[in-house]
């Protein structure tokens, strides 16, 4: 295969490309922390204005749109504890606390920082070993997505404020209300209680934003003092200070990236997947794990780099094999169908200047997101620092209302939005985190569809247990991960308290 390099670096460094890549890094880091307003929804919106375009551009500003909106959760989910994007849902354990210390300016340049390093790190892989890496989602087989959604389950189980049974309930509840609706495969209808505004489910966007705000608000209500400690002034972005911690944990941030990237391959998986595991990798590893969820930087780089790694793993299966890893990737998916561009290995060889125009320019992208994420992300937290709650509350309501109608333009949304925002802050009085009930709520359809698939298939070769379990390396695998990580908290659990009885006389 001949690249013309020098084509191809003309072609993505040329003032119209650039100024795509900034204005989708700008556009996407809006969206993304509006919650609500994901990266698909941004994508599909835009798609139309791309046909005009030269593909390599349009890709070009449908990639930077992608890759700003799964940074700009982050902003959400640092200074209102409410993750803009499902992706950073791991981002509001360490983000957030750090935000109410007065340490919020440091988290935002932190999170631009990893962000750019994951979405580097993923373009990197993107360019060099697609067709390599493409190879390992092909070896995923349906029993392996089932196991690896009950791994998602059980790092936000063990993550949940330290108490695991809790977690595991919540979960449990998460994965029962994905049930609600006509099942995914057989067609059942599932506690709908004979109410056909329930047929198609909890809505995940509306349950999320739900879950995470509107507890925040009351609790922002409820209580007199400042919803974030203001941060001193002249400390501007603290950017030497957060190069410092960066490289303090600069094997956290690779191995995070890299988890990223190979998650991200594998169709369904996704960044909340990629985060919680990179969280749980970051945490197992550190010498320090009982800072963890109270404001430790290294989870906050953990899971802010592997859901930016998403973005380039995401498109790996997507450009070699045709099949989106995730529902922004099956967007732009349909965009190159539309422009006549083949899907597959004949991509890389037929049509390499228009991919490799875009893979770079994906790179320059991401890049972009460093200047422009410490710009935007400084004014973000003075302004809701700096807004007094009469404002912000309502301000905060508004937009949770509209962007659950947004999604579908249906009102039944915000009314799910509304019941699981009710429901969400009762379970916290209860010590129930919303984290494993929306991880259980997007993990129970991966769950299911594997699940079904592996018993359908084990049913005709009349070997269900086989087929689930003993057939594949890969499971067993997966697995022993589930197993080590139900285990760790609980024997740190009788350590700790083996050690307290050792001290008393």
């Amino acid at each position: 295969m001949d690249i013309d390099f020098g084509f191809v670096l003309s072609q993505a460094f040329s003032p119209f490309n650039l100024f795509l890549a900034l204005i989708g890094v700008v556009l996407g880091t809006v969206i993304g922390a509006l919650p609500g307003l994901s990266a698909t929804m941004a994508i599909a919106v835009l798609v139309p204005f791309t046909f005009t375009m030269d593909p390599a551009s349009g890709l070009i500003m449908l990639g930077a749109i992608y890759t700003g909106a799964i940074y700009g959760g982050a902003y959400a989910a640092i200074l209102v504890n409410t993750p803009g994007t499902p992706s950073a849902i791991a981002t509001t354990f360490d983000g957030f606390p750090m935000a109410k210390g007065g340490n919020g300016d440091l988290a935002m340049t932190l999170a631009s920082l990893a962000s750019v390093t994951g979405g580097v790190v993923g373009a990197i892989l993107l360019m060099t070993l697609s067709p390599m890496l493409a190879q390992i989602a092909l070896a995923f087989h349906s029993s392996e997505y089932f196991w690896l959604a009950i791994l998602g389950l059980t790092l936000v189980a063990s993550l949940s404020s330290g108490n695991v049974l809790k977690g595991l309930i919540g979960g449990a509840f998460g994965l029962t209300l994905s049930m609600i609706g006509v099942a995914v495969i057989g067609g059942d209808t599932r506690y709908t209680f004979n109410t056909t505004a329930l047929l198609g489910g909890i809505d995940i966007v509306s349950a999320l934003i739900g879950l995470y705000c509107i507890p925040v608000l009351i609790d922002m209500v409820a209580r007199p003092d400042r919803h974030l400690e203001p941060a001193p002034l002249g400390r501007g972005f603290r950017l030497f200070e957060a190069i410092g911690i960066c490289a303090k944990n600069g094997f956290n941030l690779i191995r995070s990236s890299i988890i990223g990237t190979l998650v991200g391959i594998l169709p369904g998986a996704g960044g909340s997947i990629a985060s919680l595991v990179s969280y749980s990798e970051a945490r197992r590893a550190s010498r320090h794990p009982e800072r963890f969820g109270k404001g430790e930087p290294a989870g906050l780089l953990a899971t802010e780099s592997a859901n930016n790694a998403t973005v380039g793993g995401g498109f790996i299966p997507t450009l070699v094999l045709g099949i989106p890893g995730t529902p922004p990737d099956a967007v732009i998916l349909g965009a190159l169908l539309v422009q006549g561009i083949r899907i597959g290995p004949e991509l890389f060889t037929q049509q390499s200047g228009i991919v490799y125009v875009f893979m770079f320019g994906l790179l320059i992208a991401t890049l972009l997101m460093l200047p422009m994420g410490l710009l935007i992300g400084r004014y973000a937290y003075r302004f809701i620092v700096n807004t007094p709650k009469g404002l912000l509350v309502p301000l905060i309501a508004f937009m949770t209302v509209v962007g659950s109608f947004a999604i579908h333009a249906n009102p039944h949304d915000v009314v799910v939005m509304v019941s699981m925002g009710l429901l969400g802050w009762l379970l916290g009085l209860a010590g129930y985190g919303p984290s494993p009930i929306v991880l259980g709520l997007v993990l129970g359809q991966i769950a299911e569809q594997g699940f079904m698939r592996a018993y359908m298939i084990g049913g005709a070769r009349g070997d269900f247990a086989g087929q689930l379990l003993f057939n594949r390396p890969i499971s067993w695998g997966i697995v022993a991960l589930i197993v080590i990580t139900l285990a760790v908290p609980i024997f740190r659990h009788f350590r700790a308290n083996g050690k307290a009885k050792e001290v008393r006389p």
